[in-house]
C-alpha cells in the first residue's frame, strides 16, 4: 500500500513539473517527502538500499504523471485555464500545515526563532518565485529542435538547469523552459517520442532519443547537485531554509496566474466556472493534505 501511494504522490510531482509557473519542489513539500526525497538522492550512496526502496515508487510515479499529462497538458490550459489552475494552487496550499508543522519541529529541535534571517530569507524567496515570470518575454516560438550536436549539447544544459529548479519549491522547471524558449519543443519531443513508439516509427525513435538522452542526463545530474546543496542548508540552517520555502510556497499562486495568462481571463470569466475553480482548490488542497499524511 505504502508503495501505490508513493507512486501516486510521484504522479502528483511528474504533473506539476509539466505545468508552467508549477514547481514540483513545491508539491513534494506540499505531500510532505520533500526532506527526505533529498535526503534520499543526497545520501543514494551512503544508504543505498533504503535511498532505492524509497526513490523507485516516486520515480514511477513521476515518469507516469510526466508521460500521462503531456497530452493533456496544451489542452487544458488552452480550454479550461482557471479550473486548471486553481485546482494546481489547491494542490500546493493543502501542504502549508504539514510544512508549518515541519518548521515548528525544526524550530524546537534548534532552540531558535525566526528570527531576522528567517524573515528576509521569506522576503526575499517570495520576491524570487513572484518575479521569475515576469522574466519571460512575449509567445514561445521554438516547436521542433532538430537532432544537431548543438542541440543535444543545448538540451544536455537545459536539463541541468530545469532540473535544479525542478528540485527548489516555488520555483518551475517548465517555466525556465519557457523563459529560454524551449518548453514546447520539449513537450512535442515526448509527444513525438511515444507516438513513434506506438506505430514502431524507427526513424523518429532514433531522433526522440539523441534527444531525450542528453536532456534526460541533464535531469539527473541537476536533481544530484542542487540536492546537495538543499541537504547542506536544511542541515545547517534548517529553521531558515523552510522560511524561505515558505516564501516561494507563497507566491506559487502568482506565478501559476501570471504564467498562464490567467490574469487577463479572470475579468471575463463565469459564476460557474469561479465556483467550481473553488471547488476544485479546496478538492485539491484536501486531496495534498490527506495523502501528504500517508
Amino acid at each position: 500500500m505504502e508503495f501505490l501511494i508513493r507512486i501516486v504522490k510521484g504522479m502528483m510531482i511528474g504533473i506539476a513539473n509539466v505545468i508552467p509557473g508549477v514547481s514540483g519542489g513545491t508539491m513534494a513539500v506540499s505531500l510532505g517527502i520533500y526532506d527526505r526525497l533529498i535526503g534520499s538522492i543526497s545520501g543514494i550512496t551512503k544508504n543505498f538500499r533504503d535511498s532505492i526502496s524509497f526513490l523507485v515508487p516516486i520515480l514511477i510515479g513521476c515518469g507516469l504523471g510526466i508521460v500521462g499529462f503531456t497530452y493533456a497538458i496544451e489542452y487544458l490550459l488552452s480550454k479550461h485555464t482557471f479550473v486548471t489552475c486553481m485546482t494546481f494552487v489547491g494542490l500546493i496550499l493543502g501542504g502549508l500545515p504539514m510544512i508549518l508543522g515541519a518548521m515548528h519541529k525544526k524550530m524546537g529541535e534548534s532552540g531558535r526563532g525566526i528570527g531576522f534571517v528567517g524573515v528576509l530569507a521569506f522576503f526575499l524567496a517570495f520576491a524570487i518565485s513572484a518575479g521569475l515570470p515576469l522574466i519571460k518575454e512575449g509567445d514561445e516560438v521554438l516547436a521542433t529542435i532538430p537532432v544537431t550536436a548543438g542541440n543535444m549539447a543545448i538540451l544536455f544544459l537545459l536539463g541541468i538547469v530545469a532540473s535544479a529548479t525542478m528540485v527548489i519549491p516555488g520555483v518551475s522547471g517548465s517555466m525556465m523552459l519557457m523563459i529560454f524558449g524551449y518548453y514546447y519543443g520539449i513537450i512535442n519531443i515526448i509527444k513525438g517520442f511515444l507516438d513513434a513508439l506506438r506505430a514502431m516509427d524507427m526513424a523518429a525513435l532514433k531522433d526522440g532519443f539523441f534527444l531525450l538522452v542528453p536532456f534526460g542526463i541533464g535531469v539527473l545530474l541537476g536533481i544530484i547537485l542542487i540536492a546537495k546543496l538543499i541537504s547542506f542548508l536544511f542541515d545547517r540552517y534548517g529553521v531558515q531554509t523552510y522560511c524561505a520555502i515558505l516564501g516561494l510556497v507563497a507566491a506559487s499562486p502568482f506565478a501559476i496566474f501570471y504564467n498562464t495568462g490567467l490574469f487577463s481571463e479572470l475579468s471575463s470569466l463565469s459564476i460557474w466556472a469561479v465556483l467550481l475553480g473553488v471547488l476544485l482548490m479546496i478538492a485539491g488542497a484536501f486531496i495534498t493534505n490527506f495523502v501528504g499524511e500517508k
